[in-house]
């Protein structure tokens, strides 16, 4: 086994990519195993490029098979070459979501019964667990409970991944599973308020008002936009972030790259896709960068 290991827990393909692409690539290059176990295959994203719009769930319903070829492809970018499907690819299907009167996301009233948000915990948890126990990472990376912006699939990776820790840890439970691991370390993936204002300020500035529509960058932020004093994770990867970007144009049925996410890195250079955050939710902090007061890497501290 590798030195350093560790294993992320996303739900659909591109959200490796997106909140924690920059680190994946840097542990990678730098000789740690990195696994990732995604939970879905997204079959309900927003199809971005019309020469794919047959395969919506409406109509030929292939979304999900194409994002597996797009996860490769990015996968390839970073330099990842353990990645998986809880359960296995196709076990459980994208939940899709909806929006409630003030914006908020939510279940769909219509979900297929294999459908994610409709797992049994302990079934979905067993699955993470034998992963667990066959890595046996020192790190686990993850969403908040709120699934970092409420997404059904979101908040249900988080609970999976909470809960399959937890049960991984324990000696006598399911012993079939594999000897029992106890994951020293577990991460949620965080957003930086400051960074957040600061890019929707710049976007303002250049004459954007519709990226992030009706965001006012003094006002109030989404409940990803995590306050600076709740992060106490660092973790600086712009060596990488040719490499990051290269896997988020890979996923191109899902990101344009003249979207949101292009328009807030041409405002803030590549520190917003370099330097990726997160909240230490399990474990020991290790010692803090003295310019950030933060761990600057998700390792430290561990022997």
């Amino acid at each position: 086994m590798a030195a350093r290991r560790l294993l992320l827990v996303h739900a659909h393909p591109d959200d490796e990519t997106i909140g924690t692409g920059a680190v994946m690539a840097k542990y990678v290059a730098e000789g740690a195993h990195v696994t990732l176990v995604t939970c879905t295959r997204g079959e309900h994203g927003e199809i971005l490029v019309p020469e794919l719009e047959h395969l919506d769930a409406s109509r030929e319903d292939g979304l999900g098979e194409h994002r597996v070829t797009e996860l490769e492809a990015a996968m390839k970018e970073l330099g990842v070459t353990d990645y998986r499907f809880l359960g296995g690819e196709g076990r459980y299907r994208d939940t899709g979501m909806a929006h409630t009167e003030n914006g908020a996301a939510t279940v769909p009233d219509e979900t297929r019964d294999n459908a994610f948000w409709h797992a049994d915990l302990r079934e979905a948890s067993d699955h993470l667990v034998e992963v667990i126990r066959e890595v046996r990472p020192q790190v686990l990376v993850t969403y908040d409970e709120f699934g970092a912006y409420g997404h059904p699939d979101h908040v249900q990776a988080h609970r999976v991944a909470t809960y399959a820790a937890s049960l991984a840890a324990v000696s006598t439970y399911r012993r079939d599973l594999g000897d029992a691991w106890d994951i020293a370390k577990i991460y949620w993936t965080a957003m930086s308020d400051t960074r957040f204002r600061e890019g929707i300020r710049r976007l303002r500035e250049s004459g954007d008002t519709t990226t992030f529509e009706g965001l006012d960058p003094d006002g109030p932020m989404p409940p990803f936009a995590v306050p600076d004093d709740d992060i106490t994770a660092q973790v600086d990867g712009t060596p990488y972030v040719e490499q990051k970007i290269a896997a988020l144009r890979a996923h191109a049925s899902q990101i344009s790259v003249d979207g949101p996410f292009f328009a807030l890195a041409d405002n803030l250079g590549n520190q917003v896709w370099g330097v990726e955050s997160f909240r230490l939710a399990k474990g020991v902090p290790g010692p803090a960068d003295p310019e950030t007061g933060r761990e600057s890497d998700l390792f430290s501290g561990l022997a």
